[in-house]
């Protein structure tokens, strides 16, 4: 019975340090883009770069760049990514982007030099750019007839419209930089701009109460439910009951449930960027440069979405809330067992297994990034703490590879967009490449020299070429015939 309540406290604890955390300034804007681009953009203007039909030679390096420009967690990433497959991507690219973004965005690069050396951040770099550009190009061999049935029919639901009005592009580039400003760790982004002290003794009562009811330890990279936080969880409850009634039925029409619904995410969101800290002599608000930033994309969000056709934000806003009717329930679920999951796994158990570049060691570690998932960039300094453990530079680089990529999480959130077949040929890919990337910079690590290391790497790139002139000549017979 007490391990029971021990699971079930650690399933709890984590959830509601999830959504205190991550939700608003990470998953809101992504759920909007999502449907957005699904709503929004002719299906010709994602085909033309990311399509199935597109020069492999500019989809997969537009899938790697764009995935670049996020600095997103495993999570954030899947509505992104269903909205590019929905509207017409191929499942190459998509895939590449879904694996490249959360991994080897420019944040993590730069953060993972940062903490673990410029070595370690080119090793990243390279292994998740030719193994991402590998997997993507497998799941289009594997599922290449598939696709091909996919774009036929999407052909005949899409308009083929060439362009992009300025007020759709208006909309995106706004969300965009909602995304961006709720989510890079950046100093003009953090600094305080003005504050004061709000006379709300109970607060830190209630801030030391939440650390009793969600105990957590920072070292192994866990986060507590802050004052803060506890706010937003609960005006997070309250817009789930107001976007039920305000978005079920939006195509027939916007009623007061919709504009409450949508009020509540802006005041949320501005919430979110503030900085609230309790004390003994009250509650300390920060005014945040995030702050403005989100005032200001919001601002611009609200400025050209009134410019759109009534019939094209009602969509717009069905499309959003079905992506989180489908994802979100999962994101709950998935998150809820990896917290209960954590309370049984023990860091050290991975230290002494992960200690040498075996194929055990990268197993294991690959094994740990899935059950173990850290917010976007902390897995690098708990990988930083390994290392400093003994962990394995080969190991650790599997961890890398594989923490962003298959939290359990979002495995089931890209299961509701792909299905099972193509997500289990997916989290198979991921983790032998991870597992590969490890065995290789760990060679390289123990001694091995630079032109095996070329050799190897540059057959893969033969393979993956020679893969790619066959799914050419099987797809050119298929359109033929």
């Amino acid at each position: 019975m007490e391990t029971a309540l021990k699971l079930l406290s650690g399933g709890a604890g984590s959830l509601a340090s999830y959504l205190a955390a991550h939700v608003l300034l990470c998953l809101v804007p992504a759920f909007f883009i999502a449907g957005a681009m699904t709503a929004l953009i002719p299906k010709a203007s994602i085909t033309r770069w990311l399509g199935r039909t597109a020069p492999a030679a500019i989809s997969y390096p537009a899938a790697a760049a764009a995935g670049s420009l996020l600095a997103v967690c495993s999570c954030t990433i899947v509505p992104l990514f269903g909205g590019i497959y929905r509207k017409g991507a191929g499942i190459g690219p998509a895939i590449t982007f879904l694996f490249f973004a959360p991994a080897g965005n420019i944040m993590a690069l730069a953060y993972t030099g940062s903490i673990l050396g410029a070595e370690f951040a080119v090793a990243r770099l390279l292994m998740c750019l030719l193994f991402g550009i590998g997997i993507g190009l497998l799941m289009a061999l594997l599922f290449w007839k598939d696709d091909l049935s996919r774009a036929a029919q999407a052909d005949t639901i899409f308009a083929q419209r060439a362009s992009i009005s300025p007020a759709v592009l208006g909309v995106l580039l706004s969300l965009v930089a909602l995304l961006i400003a709720g989510t890079l760790q950046l100093w003009p982004l953090r600094a305080g701009l003005a504050g004061l002290t709000l006379p709300l003794a109970w607060a830190d009562d209630w801030q030391a109460t939440l650390f009793r009811l969600v105990p957590f330890d920072a070292a192994k990279g866990e986060e507590g439910v802050s004052f803060q936080g506890s706010l937003l969880i609960g005006i997070l409850l309250l817009i789930a009951a107001t976007a039920w009634r305000g978005f079920e039925n939006i195509t027939e029409g916007a009623n007061r449930w919709t504009w409450a619904a949508l009020g509540l995410v802006a005041a949320t969101l501005l919430l979110a960027a503030l900085r609230l800290t309790p004390g003994p002599g009250g509650l300390e608000m920060v005014l945040t440069g995030r702050f403005l930033a989100v005032a200001l994309s919001l601002w611009a969000v609200w400025h050209f979405a009134r410019q759109l056709p009534t019939a094209e934000w009602r969509a717009w806003l069905w499309e959003s809330w079905r992506f989180v009717k489908q994802i979100f329930v999962l994101l709950v679920v998935g998150v809820f067992i990896v917290g209960m999951v954590r309370q049984v796994i023990r860091p050290e158990w991975i230290e002494s297994l992960a200690g040498d570049n075996t194929l055990q060691a990268n197993a294991v570690a690959v094994g740990f990034g899935v059950f173990m998932y850290f917010p976007t960039l902390v897995e690098v300094p708990v990988a930083r703490m390994f290392l400093d453990l003994g962990m394995h530079p080969g190991p650790l680089l599997a961890y890398l590879m594989a923490d962003p990529e298959l939290s359990l999480q979002s495995v089931l959130m890209v299961t509701a967009v792909i299905g099972r077949a193509k997500t289990a040929a997916y989290v198979c890919m991921v983790a032998v490449f991870s597992m590969t990337a490890g065995l290789v910079y760990g060679a390289w690590v123990d001694g091995l020299g630079l032109l095996p290391l070329v050799l190897v790497l540059g057959l893969a790139l033969v393979l993956l070429g020679g893969a790619l002139a066959w799914l050419r000549r099987r797809q050119t017979a298929a359109a033929v015939a």
